[in-house]
């Protein structure tokens, strides 16, 4: 299956550069581009693509903002977020937006590519430098003392394999763990994902930490699959 890639960035040398890296790819396609924020928006709408690089500096309307009004397009693509700027709140406000993955441009061809790949399947993607400052945002902030009502409908079979999802593992590693079979595994994945109205494992983290099923220090791995 193609790879359909929306490219969204105000700097046209930018883009460029990611065309020709993304289109040489048998398996990807270029469906699009935009300038801007709300360019990005109504070319969502328009090309449907399966993925989106998304600049988070652009004008008229941020990346951020931009890929909050994508995730309640019906069926939104993933977002991979690509930026010059690693700061924490940008990191955080793209997870809580609903991005799947978060890349500096300073990234290469070949990790581009593959984090292309994460997010298109589904999975999340981090940079390594990126988890471990978030990890070390959520370990200044004070204990949650409460749980979301959600959490609440889940069994405990499905928190045990959300508290290790969060921590980075994949599903074979679940499975190992808990000796159950993948296919179990990501039947669990599904029921917890539709329960918690979650679209991938990067938001399945971000509630893990706020929610305090998970504390920072427990052992979280970089999330790429």
């Amino acid at each position: 299956m193609t790879i359909r890639v929306l490219i969204a960035d105000d700097q046209e040398l930018v883009r460029t550069g990611f065309r020709v890296i993304v289109s040489a790819e048998p398996d990807m396609e270029v469906v699009g581009e935009a300038g801007d924020g709300r360019e990005t928006v109504e070319a969502v709408a328009k090309h449907h693509p399966d993925v989106v690089l998304m600049d988070i500096r652009m004008p008229n309307l941020d990346g951020i903002e931009a890929t909050r009004l994508i995730g309640a397009q019906t069926r939104p693509p993933r977002i991979l977020i690509l930026t010059t700027f690693d700061l924490d709140e940008y990191v955080y406000e793209a997870l809580r937006a609903g991005a799947s993955g978060f890349l500096l441009k300073d990234a290469g061809a070949a990790e581009l590519l593959h984090a292309v790949r994460v997010v298109a399947a589904g999975e999340a993607l981090l940079a390594p430098a990126i988890t471990r400052r978030l990890i070390e945002d959520f370990a200044r902030r004070p204990p949650s003392s409460a749980q979301p009502a959600a959490l609440a409908d889940l069994t405990p079979r499905e928190l045990e394999v959300l508290h290790l999802l969060a921590q980075g593992c994949a599903n074979a590693d679940i499975a190992r763990q808990l000796v159950v079979s993948d296919a179990t595994v990501k039947t669990h994945v599904a029921r917890i994902f539709s329960k918690l109205d979650l679209h991938d494992r990067a938001q399945a983290v971000v509630l893990a930490y706020e929610s305090g099923l998970i504390q920072p220090g427990a052992g979280a791995r970089e999330l790429r699959h």
